[in-house]
């Protein structure tokens, strides 16, 4: 089978033109069993499919035997292109999603921006291995693999339409559709293929039909028909309320073309024979999509008296269409001196990658999701020059957008040649004029509560910081000292030079100074800083065996907590809330006695080791304990009632009860009374029993 699925990828290859027969031996060399076969073969197919070069094909096999036999592979890279070189470096940078923690996701996220802005090849085949991975996932999902789908579905599938990979993001979307909302996909799925036979007779009809046209224009091209893809189907019906009949373009055919002049022709001939539908012809060859697409559609009435819609597009726009407009320009582009339509619309990607060094990562991913899921408007100067926006950019993003000077120095502006308030929200096909002063003292803070651009933000941000960069530092110092001491650390302990360095390396600053700017000023979180910080403490100052002494736990005669032995104050940390039969560990802290933790609370990493001291249970009566329970069931109307039913009749209390439904979710947090850990246990057994419930855990929220 290994074999077979080798041979089979190496054929592929071998097959294509650019292929000498020296690669030949370099691809005998490079591809061996050891490889994920599956996953090359199915970006390999995507790889032919879209043309790419050769140096992209044998940089991305490269690296994929980096992955499992890292000295063959140095020796085969020192025999690839320069080109080829960079991209199996960019590649190493780049991570595979599934071997991530959340945290280095976003970091990923960052890196893939960076390597946008120098090589779309690399990103296409990113995106083909995101596509891999998440067409081999099976329900049940894990924590991990649910939460891998959900950052393709919000980060992934609307980049991948940004960019225009049409095909990738159809496949992405289908997946995240079967994934996360399974039954809805199963009902579409079996709707769609009911009318399977109904369809293909229609058909094999119209394309007869338009291939005549074709003829009789004497119009060399070719017909392709297709079924909509679920997700698309999915996404019609939620976003604008539809029924399935009400979706006009279930089936559709493309009729691709030489020249532009072809398509109109086409466009008129078809228009002839059948009647089109009211509101659905849509010229996108004059007016494309944000995205760089380009056709002409209409939905006519066929012969079924259903709808079908129809595609016209030439062979380039097809291919712009299939692989991305902006990937194509990489690809196809011939060297120029002018930058042409696809070179402006790289701007917003190489202003992502500049917003990105001097935001957290969660600004980054607030900021990237808005950005891709907005519209995008298009507004002018006074003197005619077209800028795009994302819907509800104001007067101040215009006048930044213009230059970062006029962006400081604007204290007002003109729309459509009326004054207006600079927190205005700009409409497509706006006039705007900035007034500036030499007195305007710069932005203010505030404007960063209402402007919508990246870039804006990143300005405004930036003039502070340079501006009031020595009252950042002093803020940024005071905010990380204070919030040190909070966690019961010595500041001057944490911020010596050894763990500074590391600090500046992590984060890429030179000195201190920055390192507190970028606190002061917002662009760095004192929370990120801090936490590495206690990490590298507790790296120096592991204790081999947690002290012998022991805290044992028993009620006095008021019901307080105190030790059996010392008589010491115990209380229980809120973070984990521990409960009898959970293994603990005590914390002895200044002035509040002994703070007992679950002993895998997560909040044990940032405690003074040497204040550890184990601690157990003794055997006391009447003892009850608060537990908080985290259960995802599938959107039902008696949810709730089942619920508190179930755990009323086991005769437990209920302290708290917080439920939402998120889209076809059920997502409950309730916190009851119990004795022990077997109780809570017997609790989550039962609940788990229920119709609907898909899980149930233990959850530290309350």
């Amino acid at each position: 089978m290994e074999t077979n699925l080798i041979n089979e990828i190496k054929e592929k290859i071998y097959n294509l033109d650019y292929i000498k027969e020296k690669d030949k031996t370099l691809i005998e060399d490079i591809i061996c069993g050891k490889m994920n076969l599956k996953r090359v073969a199915f970006i390999v197919d995507l790889i032919i499919d879209m043309n790419i070069d050769k140096d992209s094909l044998l940089a991305f096999l490269t690296y994929q035997l980096f992955k499992v036999d890292e000295e063959k592979a140095e020796k085969i890279e020192k025999e690839l292109t320069t080109d080829a070189i960079e991209m199996v470096e960019t590649y190493k940078v780049i991570k595979d999603i599934s071997q991530l923690t959340l945290s280095e996701e976003i970091e990923d996220i960052k890196r893939m921006f960076v390597a946008m802005s120098k090589d779309m090849r690399v990103v296409f085949i990113k995106l083909a291995g995101i596509c891999y991975d998440i067409s081999i996932l099976e329900l049940p999902l894990t924590e991990a693999q649910r939460r891998f789908v959900k950052q393709v579905e919000e980060i992934h599938v609307p980049l991948s339409e940004r960019l225009g990979f049409d095909k990738l993001k159809q496949d992405l979307a289908d997946n995240v559709i079967r994934l996360l909302h399974p039954e809805e996909f199963q009902r579409l799925k079996e709707s769609v293929q009911s009318k399977y036979e109904e369809n293909e007779k229609q058909l094999t009809i119209s394309k007869s039909k338009i291939y005549a046209i074709l003829k009789d224009l004497n119009i060399k091209g070719e017909i392709v028909a297709r079924q909509k893809h679920i997700s698309s189907i999915y996404n019609k019906l939620h976003s604008k309320n539809l029924r399935l009949n009400q979706i006009y373009d279930i089936i559709a055919m493309r009729v691709i073309v030489e020249t532009v002049e072809e398509c109109y022709a086409v466009l008129g001939r078809v228009h002839a024979i059948y009647k089109p539908m009211a509101g659905r012809v849509k010229d996108y060859i004059a007016n494309p999509k944000p995205n760089g697409y380009k056709s002409l559609h209409t939905t006519i009435i066929v012969e079924n008296q259903h709808p079908m819609e129809i595609q016209i597009r030439t062979y380039e726009m097809h291919r712009e269409s299939e692989y991305g407009g902006v990937c194509a320009h990489w690809l196809y582009k011939e060297k120029k001196n002018k930058k042409d339509e696809l070179d402006s619309r790289m701007t917003w990607f190489r202003e992502t990658v500049e917003n990105a060094k001097n935001m957290s990562n969660d600004d980054f991913i607030n900021t990237l999701k808005s950005d891709l899921y907005d519209g995008i408007i298009f507004v002018q100067t006074p003197k005619g020059r077209v800028i795009e926006f994302p819907e509800g950019a104001t007067a101040i993003d215009f006048a930044y957008a213009i230059h970062t000077d006029v962006g400081n120095t604007c204290v007002g502006a003109k729309i459509n040649q009326k004054m207006k308030p600079l927190n205005t929200p700009l409409a497509n096909g706006d006039i705007v004029e900035i007034i500036t002063s030499t007195q305007s003292k710069g932005p203010s803070r505030d404007w960063l509560n209402f402007v919508r651009c990246n870039n804006t933000k990143s300005k405004i941000r930036a003039f502070f910081k340079s501006e009031m960069k020595e009252e950042n530092i002093k803020i940024g110092k005071s905010i990380l000292v204070e919030l040190l001491q909070d966690k019961n650390f010595v500041p001057s302990q944490l911020l010596n030079n050894d763990y500074l360095k590391e600090i500046f390396a992590k984060f890429n600053f030179e000195n201190e100074d920055e390192l507190y700017a970028a606190i002061g000023c917002g662009s760095l979180s004192a929370g990120q800083v801090a936490g590495r910080l206690i990490a590298y403490w507790n790296r120096d100052h592991k204790i081999e065996k947690i002290s012998t002494n022991v805290v044992h736990l028993k009620k006095n005669k008021e019901g307080v907590l105190i030790d059996g032995d010392s008589g010491l104050l115990v209380r229980f940390a809120g973070c984990c809330s521990p409960i009898e039969g959970d293994e603990i560990i005590g914390y002895i802290s200044r002035g509040k006695g002994v703070t007992i933790h679950r002993h895998n609370c997560p909040n044990i990493k940032y405690l003074e080791p040497e204040r550890l001291i184990g601690a157990q249970w003794q055997e006391r009566e009447n003892a009850s304990f608060l537990a908080t329970l985290k259960v995802i069931a599938d959107k039902a109307d008696n949810n709730i009632a089942k619920l508190t039913t179930l755990i009323t009749n086991m005769k437990l209390p209920i302290r708290g009860f917080e439920a939402k439904d998120i889209g076809d979710i059920f997502d409950c947090f309730i916190t009851i009374e119990v004795k022990n850990t077997a109780e809570l246990q017997k609790v989550i057994s039962s609940i788990k029993t229920l119709k609907n419930v898909t899980d149930v855990y233990r959850s530290e929220k309350w």
